[in-house]
């Protein structure tokens, strides 16, 4: 038995019909070569013997009486793989685009709280003659870089496929459902144990929190420079109360080619995917005379994951971006857009030794799903003032080839979440040389063609960073970076481009 820590416990309370919280991944494998097998067969034969390696897949949810602590995680000894695990096929011709809109409806269903929260789609019928697999699983019990550690576990790096030591036998007391007398004294031991934790932190907690305040004092900005401070964003239209209908699409880009454009330009891949979203999106708006005065804000996810740190749970916070979508000039909006993104890293650096802590509060389960339920029925989204306008995530995922049953992964493309208030989730995923972008949005508010519309624009935004000209050029070779010392100020340091 295991407690949901309250940031996962967040993500079921925050879960409405209209929100579902799974992520997921559409994986595109090419069958081993002169197959004539039944793939579907061949994959759920792999789960059955792989299950108890991964502990998402094997444990289910009990709740608390009444709702007065987080639910616990325990055993599921009772698979169901063929509910589980699931075959379907593609009309004619299976086109890539025929294949977005199934995943989109696929995405858009709740999991069964009842049963372990994952399941898997085997997709046959693509024109290229290849196989889709979708995953998805509750946000509860899995971030992006704990599914990327899910990952080593179900799939091999050899078309061969490795034996694993079977389960060891349980031994357990017979019973079906816990009492509520053991479920209320692992919430009050495990509240016990937070708030001993809370204590022992609160001097690292005053240092960090220091040295923090010196990184955001230090980035105020010099009078007619851009401020590195955000205030709320401009209302758009992705600010708005979703559905539970999804569009998708897909896009990949040679991840080796990003790098080195991010090293030729003065930015990283990260800068890189930031300013492909500010100029699709403002190409996307503008046509629409829909584009805000003031810039557009990204909230981007940052993983809290220590070195080494392979546990099924959620480690991760939020920071804000400037997309600059307010300056025309390009040269001008790329130097924004990276000097947002590392100041926002700087500070999460330094607050991140507090930003995971875990802090119980008695009756937070039917509190938070009570104002999840109001906010989407009230249409509040859409009246409250904006805090960003788009989430952008980026997941580095396993750096080598992947084999599923025998079958080598192509593509490993992330299907996200959109919620109210950020109808649109663009998140982009490395994986053996590529980079492997999802677009996943409520429907109502970007339908499927739109979406499709911004992939072309994200295309078009990557040809005009490409045409920038390159730091040394620009600055004889120097760039402004931005360093901190012992105390935590920033400095500005020149380096060389090539030391980008």
């Amino acid at each position: 038995m295991d407690q949901l820590s309250g940031m996962d416990a967040s993500f079921l309370h925050l879960e409405t019909p209209e929100t579902p919280m799974h992520v997921g991944s559409l994986m595109l494998i090419d069958p081993p070569d002169g197959y004539e097998g039944d793939y579907y067969e061949d994959v759920k034969a792999m789960l059955a013997k792989r299950l108890h390696l991964a502990t998402v897949l094997c444990r289910k949810l009990a709740q608390m009486p009444f709702e007065l602590a987080e639910p616990v995680w325990i055993d599921d000894d009772d698979i169901d793989l063929d509910y589980h695990v699931r075959s379907l096929t593609l009309r004619r011709p299976g086109t890539m685009a025929q294949l977005e809109v199934l995943i989109a409806r696929l995405h858009s269903t709740l999991l069964d709280r009842s049963r372990p929260l994952w399941e898997i789609y085997v997709i046959e019928g693509l024109e290229s003659g290849q196989v889709a697999l979708y995953t998805k699983a509750h946000h509860s019990g899995v971030d992006g870089k704990a599914g990327a550690e899910l990952a080593k576990v179900l799939y091999d790096t050899s078309p061969k496929m490795r034996d694993v030591p079977p389960p060891r036998r349980k031994r357990s007391s017979g019973q079906y459902q816990l009492g509520m007398t053991e479920l209320l004294q692992a919430a009050a031991n495990n509240a016990a144990q937070q708030y001993r934790k809370l204590a022992e932190l609160l001097p690292t907690a005053a240092k960090a929190f220091s040295t923090a305040a010196g990184v955001v004092a230090s980035q105020r900005t010099t009078d007619g420079s851009r401020s590195l401070n955000l205030g709320l964003a401009p209302k758009t239209i992705f600010n708005d109360s979703i559905t539970n209908q999804r569009s998708y699409s897909t896009l990949s880009l040679p991840l080796a080619d990003v790098k080195a454009l991010g090293k030729r330009v003065g930015g990283t891949v990260n800068t890189i995917v930031m300013a492909m979203c500010s100029i699709a999106l403002h190409h996307f708006l503008k046509e629409r005379g829909l584009l805000p005065k003031e810039a557009l804000i990204a909230m981007v996810p940052v993983s809290l994951r220590a070195e080494g740190d392979s546990a099924m749970n959620n480690q991760v916070s939020m920071v804000r971006v400037d997309l600059a979508t307010d300056i025309d000039n390009l040269p001008e909006r790329f130097k924004a857009i990276h000097a947002s993104s590392e100041a926002a890293k700087a500070v999460v650096r330094e607050l991140k030794p507090v930003l995971g802590v875990d802090v119980p509060i008695t009756g937070s389960p039917w509190l938070m799903t009570g104002l999840a339920s109001l906010l989407g029925r009230s249409n509040m989204a859409s009246r409250l003032p904006a805090v960003g306008n788009v989430l952008i995530s980026n997941v580095p995922g396993p750096p080598m080839p992947l084999y599923v049953a025998g079958g080598r992964m192509v593509h490993y493309y992330p299907v996200s979440i959109p919620y109210h208030g950020s109808a649109l989730n663009i998140t982009v995923q490395s994986y053996a040389g590529l980079l492997d972008l999802g677009i996943t949005a409520c429907r109502r508010v970007l339908s499927q063609d739109e979406s499709h519309e911004l992939i072309a624009h994200l295309q078009t935004a990557l040809r005009e960073i490409e045409a920038l000209p390159a730091v040394s050029e620009v600055s004889g070779g120097e760039v402004a970076v931005l360093e901190l010392n012992d105390a935590g100020k920033a400095s500005a340091k020149k380096k060389s481009a090539a030391g980008q």
